[in-house]
């Protein structure tokens, strides 16, 4: 099962989807970050495949993670994935809750 979903910061493929979790690739493409969110439900960790991700907390501070770096996102967790300096590929597996998302700020003017 591939699913490619387009995003206005790229795209992302869903490699893996049962019951329990969801396995997904983002594609992001430089110069873009997702939406300033959170989850209710959600729990999800990305591995870092290339490019240099940027991850912004709550106060909009960044944290960068390269190639081989993984990040764990709680429930509740205020993040922003962003690709500063060139286009990023990462893994994420989460668990099965793909509407709950919580959008604080949106580049995009998504809702």
């Amino acid at each position: 099962m591939n699913k490619t979903i387009k995003k206005p910061w790229g795209h992302e493929i869903i490699w893996a989807q049962t019951q329990d979790y969801v396995g997904k690739i983002l594609y992001i493409k430089a110069d873009h970050r997702l939406s300033k969110q959170y989850h209710q439900e959600k729990e999800e960790t990305v591995y870092v495949l290339e490019g240099v991700l940027y991850n912004y907390d709550e106060n909009d501070n960044p944290t960068m993670y390269g190639p081989g770096n993984s990040l764990h996102i709680k429930p509740n967790q205020v993040h922003r994935f962003g690709a500063k300096k060139g286009d990023v590929k990462l893994v994420e597996v989460s668990t099965n809750y793909l509407s709950d998302v919580v959008r604080l700020e949106d580049d995009y003017k998504r809702k």
